[in-house]
């Protein structure tokens, strides 16, 4: 039997805040200006979900640790001036908060930190304050199911009971390796095709998500 819905867990970049096409647009310029050419498309397969350690863990096997270790560090200072310029929740966010009745948390593969000034920027951050979780607490990031078990336990709820919104294809992988059931937001950079798979709902517009949580 299928437990009623007790949590929602979100994803922080490209489901509450617009910032996945500012990360993408700056992988792509570090990587044209330290020797890994890369296209938007393959910045999407590569990085987009995954923690800070495992994409800092991609560009050393390419390029070397020294290298990996500077483009770290300046994606963090273009990307906090990219935000600093212009960051947006994603379109129909609010309203869709305001529409469900249920309890809500992050888990994203950000920092806290990086949350607290995307989150704050865009006044998200009173919302979620002291229900915010991040990759950088647990041993693996995702696909591996370990943050989201870990909002769970620290919501105090069943894994069974909650269900995630994602962006990314290792975000939904991650959800389903969590036992929990996934809603697919495929307005962002990542296809739909890449979000589908068992005990997951693609959908399109964020203002659709209270009416598909409710027939859950």
């Amino acid at each position: 039997m299928i437990k009623p819905i007790e949590l929602v867990i979100f994803d922080c970049d490209g489901v509450l805040v617009d910032s996945e096409r500012i990360a993408a647009r700056v992988q792509v310029t570090l990587g044209a200006e330290l020797g890994w050419p890369l296209t938007e498309e393959e910045v999407v397969d590569r990085f987009i979900g995954r923690s800070h350690a495992s994409i800092r863990e991609q560009i050393a096997v390419r390029l070397g640790q020294e290298t990996a270790a500077h483009w770290s560090r300046r994606f963090e200072e273009l990307h906090r001036e990219a935000v600093d310029a212009g960051l947006s929740p994603v379109e129909g966010l609010p309203e869709a908060l305001d529409a469900i009745g249920l309890p809500t948390c992050v888990a994203s593969s950000g920092s806290h930190e990086k949350m607290r000034h995307t989150l704050g920027r865009t006044g998200l951050y009173e919302r979620f304050e002291g229900r915010i979780h991040s990759a950088t607490e647990v041993s693996r990031g995702k696909p591996a199911p370990d943050l989201f078990l870990h909002a769970a336990r620290r919501m105090g709820v069943d894994p069974a009971a909650c269900v995630v919104v994602e962006d990314s294809r290792p975000g939904v992988q991650a959800a389903r390796a969590a036992g929990m059931r996934a809603f697919g937001y495929a307005g962002g950079l990542t296809r739909a095709d890449q979000l589908e798979g068992p005990g997951t709902t693609v959908f399109h517009h964020m203002r659709e998500l209270p009416a598909l949580i409710a027939e859950q």
